[in-house]
């Protein structure tokens, strides 16, 4: 059987007020904490028990702790708060739906996570094409002059990328200026 639902932008406007308080806390709380709150709630969902709803986008977590976690990608303070954000918010049990509710207490979790993956698509996309580079790149740990031509190629790739996001960050919010 398939339920689907549609939200209005008032549901959505509402999600993102819940969301505010989460976008505080990845400003004022260590993202050390903030990432193993994430990684102990899912080491500690029984997979088994979730519905296939949440399963699905419990990809997104993966990838924003990954994100976050590599050295080498160094993501930009705006989202990187929107992805610290993210994990508060699915790494707290009693968040609008509290997760100890079997059935729907992930609901929520699971509607969030599908806004902000939406929401964060282009650092996603970015991410991607990072991680592909790094691959072409393979492995030069035998020599110095290659490690040091590699992360001269990260860096440079690394700097396009973000440079991308950036002018995409600016391009939005002078859309939304324009709208007020």
């Amino acid at each position: 059987m398939r339920i689907t639902f549609e939200l209005e932008s008032e549901d959505i406007e509402y999600f993102q007020k819940a969301f505010e308080r989460f976008r505080r806390m990845a400003n004022e709380v260590d993202e050390v904490h903030i990432i193993d709150a994430a990684k102990h709630t899912l080491d500690n969902l029984c997979i088994a028990r979730i519905p296939n709803y949440v399963r699905k986008r419990l990809v997104h977590v993966q990838r924003l702790i990954l994100l976050l976690e590599d050295a080498d990608w160094s993501l930009s303070a705006p989202e990187r708060t929107e992805a610290l954000a993210a994990l508060a918010y699915f790494g707290d049990p009693d968040d609008l739906i509290p997760d100890h509710i079997e059935i729907i207490g992930l609901i929520d979790d699971a509607i969030m996570l599908e806004l902000l993956a939406r929401r964060m698509r282009h650092v996603l996309q970015a991410y991607g094409k990072f991680c592909a580079f790094r691959e072409s790149l393979g492995d030069r740990s035998g020599q110095e002059h290659a490690r040091v031509g590699r992360a001269r190629a990260l860096a440079s790739r690394r700097a396009e990328l973000m440079d991308e996001l950036q002018s995409r960050r600016e391009r939005v919010d002078s859309r939304i200026h324009e709208a007020d």
